[in-house]
């Protein structure tokens, strides 16, 4: 696929004869983003054991030269034989040299430069607050943070191919939310490229700031060493380069998320633009484009998501009028005023109900003071498909900054009791601040629920954003409907009367048997 053919990993240790020799090798992924000549970019956090000045470097904001670095490094570049996906596995692999990479073609290279992305930067500072403790990097401790935006220009003359032009580039200010992403690089770098080599996670665009769309989140499933791979976006013509993985995972607090940290090539290269014009390196402009448009319901789930904060509290909500929203019950519990920001605006509404604290189905109904204007309402589903692929909008991760993030997945389960539907489990990545947001199926673009909760380990202390529950919108449309014709909040009143079944299923627990650690 052309989207392994443009990735590679790249290495780098000290010679045993250095001065100083640092432990190593250390590694990462890179994009060869030309072959006319060879030039490989990948993430600037791999040189960090071999700064001179130490970690202190990063906080320059100017770019960083070979000198630099400590003497004597030696860099590679590894890429599997042409004509094969698994070289080690002997699937129509070509005859080629073999190398202690384990028959990988290697390539030495040198640093041009190691330049800070100015762009990514400033989308950092806006869109993840110190407040929220946010870290990046294979373990809750995280990486340098200083080193997020720093990404390394090599000049690799074994790619020189004559006749070879750059990889094809779009720009992400294209990108719209939801759009599909497909993510490539290899996971823990050298160490196994064997196996690993140039792996790919298909994902979507989960949110987008800064400067035409400098930083990117995508719930493309990424790991340590996938740092400095690319994410493509499909088109017609094939796979386009559109950014670079910056961080595979993201921590806010003590909860791991599951998205993946990106930065927009389109930024790295106007940051760079004085590296490669000293280099002689003309970057060749990206034809213009346009991402297809999607065939579909003519539905926007964004348009339905809005921002719920009560007080400290703060969630998601889905509108299903003009001035009507379904919420979460533990999002506007505290009872302080409650401030709405649909997609128009800000505005104020009032709980007109809210589940008891006893009821499986954790639900509020809001109403707005003022109509939201040229609202669409949401068809809404009557089945359930385990399996298809749906989408949750909602106000977690980048919420408060960037407006609502979107995450794929699929239905993985559909909870019933005596035949109805009364809980929905799916693999999209939910976070805290998603609670009250909708739950689409891509197929259709009905709504199929809301947002509850994501799953907690309370005995490990863990949170698994992937499993997570929703309550069926069937269960909800019923009393949404009396409540509109007759405007008696006591429609909703069956809410708090669910059968022992439906409790059982909601507190995670067989019946009968001990209490659940979930």
């Amino acid at each position: 696929m052309a989207e392994e053919r443009a990735c590679c990993v790249v290495s780098v240790s000290g010679l045993p004869d250095a001065p100083t020799p640092a432990a190593g090798p250390w590694s990462c992924s890179g994009v060869v983003l030309s072959r006319g000549p060879g030039l490989v970019l990948c993430q600037g956090a791999v040189f960090a054991p071999f700064l001179r000045d130490g970690p202190a470097a990063w906080a320059q904001p100017r770019t960083l030269r070979p000198d630099a670095l400590r003497p004597r490094l030696r860099l590679l570049v590894l890429q599997p034989p042409a004509g094969t996906r698994a070289p080690a596995l002997g699937l129509d692999a070509p005859a080629a040299p073999q190398s202690p990479a384990g028959g990988l073609r290697q390539h030495e290279a040198r640093l041009l430069a190691l330049v800070p992305c100015g762009a990514f930067q400033r989308a950092l500072a806006r869109a993840f607050g110190r407040a929220e403790q946010w870290r990046f990097g294979g373990e809750p401790a995280g990486d340098d943070l200083r080193a997020l935006h720093w990404f390394a220009w090599l000049r690799v003359p074994g790619l020189d191919s004559p006749g070879g032009g750059w990889t094809a580039r779009a720009g992400a200010g294209c990108l719209r939310k939801g759009e599909g992403l497909l993510a490539c690089g290899s996971p823990f770098g050298a160490l196994c490229p064997d196996l690993f080599l140039n792996t790919l996670s298909r994902g979507v665009v989960s949110n987008l700031a800064g400067e035409e769309n400098a930083l990117i989140l995508t719930d493309a499933r990424c790991l340590p060493g996938t740092e400095g791979g690319g994410a493509f976006l499909p088109s017609p013509a094939g796979p386009r380069l559109v950014a670079v993985i910056a961080a595979s995972f993201c921590w806010k607090g003590a909860e791991w998320v599951g998205l993946t940290l990106l930065c927009s090539l389109a930024a790295i290269l106007r940051s760079s633009t004085s590296v490669l014009d000293e280099a002689g390196i003309a970057v060749p402009p990206v034809p213009g484009w346009a991402g297809a448009v999607q065939a579909g319901s003519g539905q926007d789930p964004l348009a339905w998501a809005a921002l719920v904060e009560c007080g400290a509290a703060w969630g998601s909500g889905v509108l299903l009028a003009p001035r009507l929203l379904l919420t979460c019950q533990h999002v506007v519990e505290a009872g302080a005023p409650l401030h709405v920001t649909p997609a128009p605006g800000p505005g104020r509404g009032r709980v007109v109900f809210a589940t008891e604290e006893s009821s499986p189905f954790d639900v509020a109904v809001v109403e707005l003071e003022e109509s939201v204007p040229a609202f669409v309402p949401p068809r809404l589903a009557d089945t359930f498909l385990p399996g298809e692929e749906v989408s949750v909008v909602g106000f977690g991760a980048l919420g408060h900054a960037c407006g609502p993030s979107v995450t794929a997945g699929v239905l993985s389960a559909v909870v019933a009791v005596a035949g109805r539907p009364v809980m929905l489990q799916t693999t999209c990545a939910v976070h805290g601040g998603s609670s009250g947001g909708p739950l689409v199926s891509s197929r259709s673009g009905c709504l199929l629920g809301i947002v509850a909760s994501n799953t907690r380990d309370t005995g490990a202390g863990a949170t698994y954003p992937h499993l997570n529950f929703c309550v069926p919108i069937t269960i909800l449309q019923p009393p949404v409907a009396r409540y509109c014709r007759t405007g008696d909040p006591s429609a909703f009143a069956a809410l708090n009367r669910a059968g022992k079944g439906v409790r059982a299923a909601w507190r995670l627990q067989r019946q009968p048997g001990p209490p659940s650690k979930l």
